[in-house]
């Protein structure tokens, strides 16, 4: 295992605090654009998400406007300007438009259902001539523009939504930097200040992976939030660093958002603070490095660093003095104040005392046999058949390399089963993998090799041959191995009401609304569907990732017709099914009158 030493990488580190001064931009001037948008629904708005709230590998991006728990209320264009693309995802945004305004920004809406009716026909043509159900289109200035207020789709519950809402960003056409909306004058109240619900700290002596912090409640009271009970923490660390646990809530909202800020002060002075005013998608995923990853990963609450960890090139912090992280070089008594604020200029503030004493430190000891990952620099562990390659900007701290081996029993596995530490830690940017076989690999299996991450579709990849060694990618850390997929998919019987049973006979589909398909692999990931009616290509859509549905339209007239399916799974193994059916205008049947038996009473106002 080769791990680069510290001192001889000067020159990285330097490099990454440069990038770090170039991720940082000018403030945006929030003042000259306030008021430009209007609020993009018909009904009066009510946000249940913000720019800024954690989430799973991001920060929200925008806003989610509440859509009173319906679908299709009309969506309206928040300011002059132009289509200037629609995409169609499954997860994701779903169905979504992009429109460019003449002052420099654009606006976004997603989990869209139906574009207006111009727009819609044009999708779908463009669907039908590419073939594909996932689109993504660009358009020139003239093709569709639009007036503030101008209809421009339905709302719905398309892509990656658990629930009917509009999602709204607003962004810099030319950067893709995201702002924050609630800084722009939009129709909404919030006078309740953020709540500040848990206070940790940490010994910044070493990485914060491997410990577990030091939690203390908070109170809160007239005059701010308080650690109850302690006069002064006092504490053996002579450097350390805090995070919080904390919420926002707007008027007539249950909802609990992300904050805009939080301020870190030690004895009065300004040391750092981050800011949630915009965000680029680019440098979304540091959330991971504000957020105490690995206790949200076993279960616990969203806690949000205080210091900038080493790794981490964002431009969510503004440090002013250092990263955040305190060092206590005397026994005297310091003063600490956090200050969280919302997009609304309320403040909610935590002061507590701390000071050092020697009789509480804790001498730690680090086991030198296991080697250390560090942030900034490249690092690898190679072994005789298992090799990692880290980029410098993998790590936002320092890590203990910890790598297992063992043997696989699986009868479909051509390799030894390989461990890098566990997926409690984050990385920033890929890995590159390496696996030797554990023996010869027969030519016709060599391209039907996928390496898995744990388990599940989301974390295999095709493997990709460099001369003896398999080799593939991917963003966390945990156990790889290598296996052959001599399996194709299966192609299920459908669901109600359309339900086709095959066997050359034609199923009658006239009492359906829709034909739903869904297919499975062994390894659970669908590289390509593909179905034809009537030997021409009918768009299925595939909005939740799992199942594909056609509604029927014009395109399958009434009468009898053939559906062909056929679906690939990642190394190219593929299944096709075929059925004939009818379509006919369906009259649901009448119920039968229930008999009554000689002798029973008939109730007043029934049986007619």
């Amino acid at each position: 295992m080769k791990v680069q030493n510290p001192a001889q990488c000067f020159f990285l580190i330097m490099s990454g605090w440069l990038f770090s001064l170039q991720a940082t931009s000018q403030p945006v001037d929030f003042n000259k654009i306030k008021y430009y948008f209007r609020n993009p629904l018909g009904i009066p708005m009510q946000v249940q998400a913000n720019l800024g709230e954690m989430r799973s590998d991001h920060w929200h991006m925008g806003l989610d406007i509440r859509t009173d728990q319906k679908e299709n209320q009309p969506v309206y264009a928040a300011a002059d300007g132009y289509i200037a693309s629609i995409g169609i995802r499954p997860q994701s945004f779903g169905r979504f438009i992009i429109i460019n305004h003449p002052n420099g920004l654009s606006t976004l809406y997603a989990h869209l259902n139906d574009f207006y009716p111009e727009l819609e026909e044009y999708v779908t043509r463009q669907q039908y001539e590419k073939k594909s159900w996932a689109i993504e289109l660009k358009f020139s200035k003239e093709q569709f523009p639009v007036n503030k207020s101008q209809f421009i789709a339905f709302s719905g519950n398309t892509g990656g939504s658990q629930g009917p809402h509009l999602h709204f960003e607003i962004f810099d056409t030319k950067t893709d930097k995201r702002l924050n909306p609630l800084l722009l004058g939009f129709p909404l109240e919030d006078d309740i200040r953020p709540t500040i619900v848990k206070l940790a700290m940490y010994d910044r002596s070493r990485s914060v992976y491997g410990q577990s912090p030091t939690f203390f409640s908070i109170k809160s009271t007239d005059s701010g939030y308080i650690i109850p009970k302690i006069p002064v923490i006092k504490t053996g660390l002579n450097k350390l660093s805090f995070a919080i646990q904390t919420y926002d809530k707007m008027n007539n909202s249950k909802s609990q958002d992300g904050i805009y800020s939080a301020k870190l002060f030690f004895d009065d002075e300004l040391l750092t603070q981050f800011v949630m005013d915009s965000i680029d998608y680019d440098e979304t995923l540091y959330i991971n490095a504000q957020a105490d990853y690995t206790y949200r990963h076993s279960g616990g609450a969203w806690l949000q660093h205080l210091s900038q960890l080493p790794g981490d090139h964002g431009s969510v912090y503004k440090q002013v003095k250092g990263n955040g992280v305190i060092e206590l070089s005397d026994t005297d008594r310091h003063r600490v104040k956090i200050e969280v604020r919302d997009a609304y200029k309320n403040i909610a503030e935590l002061n507590f005392n701390i000071r050092y004493d020697d009789s509480l430190a804790v001498q730690t000891v680090r086991d030198s046999s296991i080697p250390t990952f560090f942030p900034n620099i490249a690092n690898e562990i190679e072994k005789s058949d298992f090799e990692m390659m880290l980029p410098a900007s993998a790590l936002y701290d320092t890590v203990q390399a910890l790598y297992y081996r063992n043997n696989s029993s699986a009868s479909n596995s051509v390799s030894a089963i390989h461990r890098v530490n566990d997926a409690s830690v984050p990385l920033h940017n890929d890995v590159s993998i390496r696996i030797k076989p554990t023996f010869g690999i027969p030519d016709e299996w060599k391209n039907k090799i996928i390496i898995q991450r744990n388990s599940g579709g989301n974390n295999i990849r095709k493997a990709i041959w460099d001369g003896q060694w398999l080799t593939a990618k991917f963003g966390d850390f945990g156990t790889y191995q290598a296996f052959v997929d001599l399996l194709p998919p299966k192609i299920n019987e459908l669901g109600k009401p359309a339900r086709l049973t095959g066997g050359g006979d034609t199923v009658d589909l006239s009492p359906a609304s829709r034909i739903i398909i869904t297919p499975a692999d062994n390894f659970g990931a669908i590289k390509n569907f593909r179905a034809e009616l009537d030997s021409q290509w009918i768009r299925f859509t595939n909005d939740k990732g799992r199942n594909w549905i056609y509604q029927f339209d014009d395109r399958c007239p009434f009468g009898i017709h053939h559906l062909k399916v056929t679906v690939e799974d990642l190394v190219g193994n593929s299944t096709t099914r075929e059925w004939w059916f009818k379509r006919y205008p369906y009259t649901p049947p009448k119920k039968k009158k229930v008999l009554k038996k000689k002798g029973s009473v008939k109730k007043k106002g029934k049986g007619k």
